[in-house]
């Protein structure tokens, strides 16, 4: 008889993990801040930025709860203790995390008759900055929401009249992007590139 190998355990990080969606310029610009942020005036790095796309199944063995549909459209920070963070609360863990916001991120666990208002006028921001994504243009970040609809097709009225977007120079790099859910729950991740 055979004895069972004990199943694989995730791969903690050692650091803070943010995710982001590299086919988005709203989060790029956010996640280029967020690098250069991370460093100390030692030199020590003290979050590490992550595409989504380039390896899913990387991020998949550093957290196997970790949702790629739900990761592009929600911030995720995965900590080292094997949780994961989402929206607001992964900003707030982000400004935790970096030397130069980490002064002011006390204040989102500032409790004040019973509720959180600092982390709850992120939460508000974040939300916001969620819904308006897609308004820049990023088809990754899924649809423009009803309340924004009237907005979109304003900016897309101006933008082709304004003879449209400049596109990125260069091959593009295999890049994994989700598209629609093929069935219900996270989707197989693909082991090679996925064609354009």
């Amino acid at each position: 008889m055979r004895a069972l190998e004990p199943a694989a355990s995730p791969s903690h990080p050692a650091k803070p993990v943010l995710l982001f969606d590299d086919e988005c310029g709203v989060c790029r610009h956010i996640a280029r801040w967020v690098r250069r942020s991370a460093h100390t005036t030692a030199g020590e790095v003290t979050l590490v930025v992550r595409p989504i796309g380039d390896d899913p199944a990387a991020l998949v063995r550093l957290n196997p709860h970790l949702d790629i549909w739900q990761a592009y459209t929600t911030i995720h920070l995965l900590m080292p203790d094997g949780t994961m963070k989402l929206g607001g609360e992964a900003v707030a863990g982000v400004f935790r995390n970096l030397p130069n916001t980490r002064w002011f991120a006390g204040l989102f666990a500032l409790v004040i008759f019973g509720i959180r208002p600092f982390q709850s006028m992120l939460d508000l921001g974040y939300t916001v900055l969620a819904a308006v994504r897609p308004l820049f243009g990023c088809k990754s970040c899924g649809a423009v929401g009803g309340w924004l609809r009237p907005l979109a097709w304003l900016m897309k009225r101006t933008v082709n009249q304004g003879g449209g977007a400049h596109s990125p120079s260069g091959p593009p790099k295999p890049h994994f992007t989700p598209r629609a859910p093929t069935r219900a729950g996270t989707p197989p991740i693909p082991t090679g590139p996925s064609p354009r």
